[in-house]
């Protein structure tokens, strides 16, 4: 019996596919490829091999060990995180329709690679690699597609934040504008660095629509169109990937860090999201009320409410984003309800046809961010949840006025707890996934817990007598 990479390899039309970009290499005269995947938290890992070696790697792979899924980092008690020096090496296989050469660096090359279990393994030798976040998306979007006939589609809102340089070259903690929202005269002084990001992007694949200046020191938003989720999540990896290019030559750094600032908005990444059946979309409006979804709609917003709790563990994953939610006064989404263009709440219908999720910030791994919105949504459908009419009144109104309303978990040692109780959302995690996942944000936490800050020794230093 065939082994998953075996049926990766030997799929149909691969061979074609592979012959195709040894043309594009030899005529471009690329002549370096980066392998690369996406670790659990969204860092962009690999190997580079020269162009000669295309045919080789394409069949047969590279090897990297397993534990660079997880960055290859240590905990606070000195172990690997997810697996030990013992483990095997991964097998990386290349997505062939992926291979795009690198506007800034001609002679380079990027393809994203899908990743299996060592060849030689005893058990499941072959089999899909369930630490690869990239890999579990498509797979877990796959069987919900072949069970329900829909498919997800999303847009992203990527803001962050661009910050001076020191002298010595670091990042200082300072942005390059004043922090005006949608202020023209601040979008303009970062033009060229919004030029040459533009450039890079459509370059790469990034259909770019639209870009604004935010409300924070030096931070834009930049879209491109909203696409499959798989699309989706490799064009954000994409775009990450094109702002630290642009950086290093423009002389700036790209913080895509949630919250670098208290007192000025956090950098988030709203999902706006659609499900489709084929090119119909099964979100907009069934009744004569426009500003409402379908039914269907209607029951996928009562699966991320549901679900929200679990869910934030994945799309606030870093200790600093919490910040963002205790810094009130910027819109932050804390309050598990949902209206119609309602700001207030954590999930907005903000157009016929389509919600967007706002619990979300620029640390995200969209890979797992989506795959878990997709098992969220399939059980708000399954069990025909309903969301209860939308709240149009301020959300802080609104609770003043007595309605009872659940806040998504404030820490993100309350959101690892979260997580650990929903099967649903773990399903998202599967195999590898989630113990990897679990063991690298609860160390994470600890290490937080472990630290005495400057706000420790300001508060405490002199407490008596």
């Amino acid at each position: 019996m065939s082994t998953d990479l075996e049926r990766f390899t030997d799929s149909d039309d691969r061979a074609e596919a592979v012959k195709r970009v040894r043309a594009e290499i030899d005529a471009k005269g690329i002549s370096y490829i980066y392998y690369q995947f996406v670790s659990v938290t969204g860092r962009i890992m690999g190997k580079g091999v020269p162009a000669d070696h295309w045919e080789k790697v394409a069949n047969r792979g590279f090897q990297l060990v397993y534990g660079s899924t997880a960055n290859l980092f240590t905990d606070r008690h000195g172990q690997y995180i997810g697996y030990g020096p013992e483990a095997s090496e991964l097998v990386g296989v290349p997505d062939v329709e992926t291979f795009c050469q690198l506007p800034w660096d001609p002679k380079t090359a990027r393809v994203f690679c899908t990743l299996f279990r060592n060849r030689e393994e005893e058990v499941d030798p072959g089999g899909y690699l369930t630490s690869d976040c990239r890999g579990n998306l498509r797979r877990i979007h796959q069987a919900f597609e072949a069970e329900t006939g829909l498919h997800l589609r999303v847009g992203t809102e990527p803001e962050m934040m661009w910050l001076k340089l020191n002298p010595d070259g670091t990042p200082s903690v300072e942005g390059k504008t004043k922090p005006y929202c949608y202020h023209i005269d601040q979008f303009a002084e970062l033009q060229p660095l919004i030029h040459k990001v533009m450039e890079y992007g459509r370059a790469m694949g990034l259909d770019m629509i639209q870009g604004d200046h935010e409300d924070a020191p030096g931070q834009l938003e930049l879209n491109w169109q909203f696409d499959r989720a798989e699309q989706t999540a490799d064009r954000l990896t994409t775009y990450r990937q094109i702002c630290r290019q642009v950086g290093r030559e423009l002389g700036a750094f790209p913080c895509f860090m949630p919250k670098p600032f208290m007192g000025v908005s956090a950098n988030g990444c709203h999902h706006n999201i659609s499900l489709w059946q084929g090119e119909e979309n099964m979100f907009l409006p069934d009744t004569d009320n426009p500003r409402l979804p379908s039914k269907l709609g209607l029951n996928a917003v009562g699966g991320i409410l549901e679900h929200l709790g679990a869910l934030t563990c994945i799309t606030a994953p870093t200790v600093n984003s919490y910040r963002r939610f205790w810094d009130t006064g910027f819109w932050a989404p804390l309050f598990a309800d949902w209206g119609y263009q309602n700001r207030t709440t954590a999930l907005r219908i903000s157009a016929p046809g389509r919600f967007e999720y706002r619990s979300v910030d620029s640390a995200v791994n969209p890979y797992l961010s989506f795959a878990a919105v997709i098992k969220a949504m399939a059980d708000g459908i399954q069990r025909n949840l309903d969301p209860g009419p939308p709240e149009d009144r301020n959300i802080y109104e609104a609770i003043a006025g007595g309605k009872k309303v659940r806040k998504v978990p404030m820490t993100l040692g309350e959101a690892l707890e979260a997580l650990a109780r929903d099967e649903v959302i773990k399903e998202a995690l599967p195999g590898d996934m989630y113990r990897v996942f679990h063991h690298y944000k609860t160390d994470e936490w600890e290490r937080y817990c472990a630290t005495v800050s400057d706000w420790d020794v300001g508060e405490y230093l002199d407490i008596l007598p």
